[in-house]
């Protein structure tokens, strides 16, 4: 990804995500932004670049329809936004196939990829990026990230195994993820 490239970029999540009411191009600003780690957090999970890009765009089909809804983030979009893609993770193993309701729902095509944008997507398995990131948190927001983001656990269970209220858990993953797009914002 680029640098800004369209003045809503600018904006915060909780900005972006009001102003998709009335501005379409506030959620395209909302997709710029996390495009690349919904994907690399489901080309790491499945192995498969075509089953990703699938996933990731029933992921912000999810969210858009979400938010015609008027059914938006209760609390961190970032949050609200992986937690549709865990959900969307979490359907395909129970099917065993990825589904695309919520995409022919929007009348969105479906995801064509060449073999360029499939390397593309293979390489983020690779990507060093993400956990040099995630590394330089601090441990206690590094453990609940990597806990609910990355190993996709229950909040419930990693506040039983660090011994801390599930609040504490909750507002170290909140922090920790606010902390990574700070960071992912500086580098690009």
């Amino acid at each position: 990804m680029k640098g800004m490239d369209h003045p809503l970029d600018r904006l915060g999540d909780a900005a972006l995500i009001a102003a998709t009411r009335t501005d379409p191009e506030a959620f395209a600003a909302l997709y710029r932004r996390y495009e690349r780690p919904v994907l690399a957090y489901f080309v790491r999970r499945v192995r498969s670049a075509d089953l990703a890009a699938d996933l990731t765009a029933e992921t912000f089909a999810g969210a858009l329809a979400s938010l015609r809804r008027d059914a938006g983030p209760g609390g961190d979009p970032a949050a609200w936004l992986f937690g549709i893609a865990r959900i969307k993770l979490v359907e395909l193993h129970r099917r065993g196939y990825s589904e695309d309701a919520a995409r022919r729902l929007l009348a969105m095509d479906p995801v064509d990829l060449d073999d360029g944008q499939l390397d593309a997507i293979d390489q983020l398995a690779q990507d060093d990026a993400v956990e040099e990131l995630v590394s330089a948190l601090p441990a206690p927001q590094r453990e609940a990230v990597v806990a609910r983001i990355l190993d996709d656990r229950d909040y419930g269970a990693i506040a039983a195994d660090l011994d801390v209220s599930e609040a504490t858990v909750r507002q170290r993953v909140s922090r920790g993820l606010a902390a990574l797009r700070i960071r992912i914002e500086g580098t690009r």
